[in-house]
């Protein structure tokens, strides 16, 4: 059975950090990227960031320069490293990860940023 196990969100305020965990489990096959998205409430989901097993690295706008992405491929595990947060950046976060053929998300974290 996949799970993706997603930790980190958190209440902080303007200005802070925190780093979200996803760690991937009973995934067999090579797993093609692994990536954060979020959802605000009225809103659509988007794209944070994603890494490819490549290397290459994505990044929304709103957030070059504040997010970094990052993997343990041993361990099938993505964090993101967020600093200088936003009010506009609350949301669910959550975490997906491909492979050639599937998609798995995982059930989501509460990130709160008050301002």
């Amino acid at each position: 059975q996949v799970q993706l196990v997603e930790s980190g969100g958190a209440l902080v305020e303007a200005g802070g950090s925190l780093r979200l965990s996803c760690a991937a489990s009973g995934i067999i096959f090579t797993l093609n990227s692994m990536g954060w998205y979020r959802q605000a409430p009225g809103k659509q989901r988007e794209l944070v960031a994603r890494i490819f097993s490549s290397g290459t690295i994505n990044y929304a706008d709103s957030v070059k320069g504040r997010a970094t992405i990052s993997r343990d491929g041993a361990k099938n595990t993505v964090y993101l490293q967020m600093n200088n947060l936003k009010p506009e950046d609350t949301a669910v976060y959550y975490c997906r990860a491909r492979t050639p053929l599937s998609d798995y998300w995982g059930q989501g974290t509460q990130v709160t940023v008050s301002s």
